[in-house]
């Protein structure tokens, strides 16, 4: 294949660009297709979007320097859409997708786009579930063909539904044996308590154990329609060509359904109510504890959430962060410490991770409270918010120099936030992050009750918050 870009439609007055195309679709008769273009970014490519009449939703960067193609499948179904018996069924329903379908077997899949250099992988969030293929430009029809077959016609043969329950079976139990990632989910739930967010995303040996295949067979149906679908592909391609690649892939399949508009990106409100702050812990003989302590933070769709990524680089993100130079550098007390910020529709957490010997658990969590209560009262200086808007914006443009970080910010920004934020736009949003802001953020959210997680040789009383 040879290296192309399409050619720019003449915008519209509200900046955009409309194009149709028409095929013939389930229902009969004549369906039409939407194309716009979203942005030509002079740090990308240009990103069109075309809405099928189905509802599935088809977006590109094209960046003709490249010469390979990451294509990704995201279905805006996670583990919170879940009910209580079904914990675990969007993480399962990922593992048997790519088990065989009516035209390849479990074998060809993988073959198929190993036997070209390819690369297939998936992976299930709280939020939903992606698919993916990272292939040389020339071999993106094949991607595009085994991708869409095995997300929209899947077998769900019951033998391979009790192999891979052994295999997910076994996973839990591995997920059991690592204690730094086990204290993730410890916390989680902390915060959560039953909220469908509290839940493992595998499920547990107690909920995918009994799960039958009327169950999971009901999950993918029910909930993997087009309207709930993104597709999104950079790389070397052709807006126009992946599209009618993707309308005959998904011909003839439940994919292929009735007139619909896509679904909305997953409401914000209301609010989901956390458990008041608590101390969990799991007893275990490890070598080393692992700590997390933390509170509930602030929704995706919060404009603080870029004031957020600036305190959360100064105060541990990172090896010139206030808690990496306090516990490590300075004292040598754990190898790992670090904060993160999760977001979610209409949730968020802030937290700080510590893996340190069991004796020093004391000492790592007096200075990470003593340095969360120093902030929240004192703030951040103006030369330390300059460094982590510097982190922030350094990041995000280095994290776009492959096609599968692109791949995914066009499938994020249509999924989560309804919305392709152009990357000018970011940088700019993050430049006018102001000392106050970061301050007065960090006043309230630091400043909240915080739930502590541990794992390590300790007992359910040795902990207070």
């Amino acid at each position: 294949m040879s290296r192309a870009i399409s050619a720019p439609f003449p915008p519209d007055r509200r900046g955009v660009a409309p194009s149709r195309d028409t095929g013939a679709g389930r229902s009969g008769g004549t369906a039409r297709a939407v194309t716009r273009t979203l942005s030509d970014d002079p740090l990308g490519g240009t990103v069109r979007r075309t809405v099928l009449p189905s509802g599935l939703r088809v977006l590109t960067e094209a960046i003709p320097a490249m010469r390979s193609v990451s294509f990704g499948i995201w279905v805006a179904v996670g583990s919170r859409d879940e009910t209580g018996p079904q914990a675990g069924a969007a993480h399962f329903l990922e593992h048997l997708l790519f088990k065989g379908t009516h035209k390849r077997t479990a074998l060809e899949i993988s073959s198929q786009i190993e036997a070209v250099g390819g690369e297939t992988n998936a992976f299930t969030t709280k939020e939903y579930t992606c698919y993916y293929a990272r292939v040389l430009d020339e071999d993106l029809p094949l991607a595009i063909d085994v991708m869409c077959d095995l997300v929209a016609d899947s077998l769900l043969e019951p033998a391979d539904v009790e192999t891979e329950r052994g295999v997910i079976l076994e996973e839990i139990a591995m997920h059991d044996d690592e204690p730094g990632d086990e204290v993730h989910d410890l916390f989680v739930q902390a915060v959560y308590g039953d909220h469908p967010l509290g839940r493992l995303i595998s499920g547990t040996a107690e909920t995918v154990t009994p799960m039958t295949r009327r169950q999971i067979q009901s999950f993918y149906r029910g909930r993997y329609t087009a309207p709930q679908i993104v597709i999104a592909a950079a790389g070397n391609l052709d807006h126009a060509a992946v599209v009618k690649m993707v309308r005959q892939a998904v011909r003839g399949t439940p994919l292929d359904s009735d007139p619909a508009s896509p679904a909305p990106h997953r409401a914000a409100t209301p609010a989901v109510r956390t458990k008041p702050a608590t101390t969990v812990v799991e007893p275990k003989e490890t070598e080393q504890a692992h700590v997390i302590i933390g509170c509930p933070g602030i929704d995706r769709l919060d404009d603080r959430r870029f004031a957020l990524g600036v305190l959360n680089n100064v105060l541990g993100g990172g090896m010139s962060s206030r808690l990496f130079q306090e516990i490590r550098e300075q004292r040598g007390l754990a190898y790992s410490v670090y904060s993160y910020a999760s977001q979610y529709a209409d949730s968020g957490l802030f937290a700080v991770y510590a893996g340190c010997a069991p004796g020093k658990v004391d000492e790592v969590l007096a200075l990470t409270r003593a340095e969360l209560a120093r902030v929240a009262a004192d703030g951040l200086t103006e030369a330390e918010v300059a460094r982590g808007k510097g982190m922030s914006k350094g990041s995000f443009v280095l994290g776009l120099e492959d096609t599968g970080s692109r791949m995914s910010r066009l499938a994020k920004g249509e999924l989560l936030y309804g919305d392709l934020m152009p990357v000018d736009e970011l940088l700019r949003r993050v430049d006018e992050v102001t000392v106050e802001d970061v301050n007065v953020l960090a006043a309230e959210v630091l400043s909240r009750p915080m739930s502590l997680a541990v794992v390590g040789p300790f007992g359910a009383g040795d902990f207070a918050v």
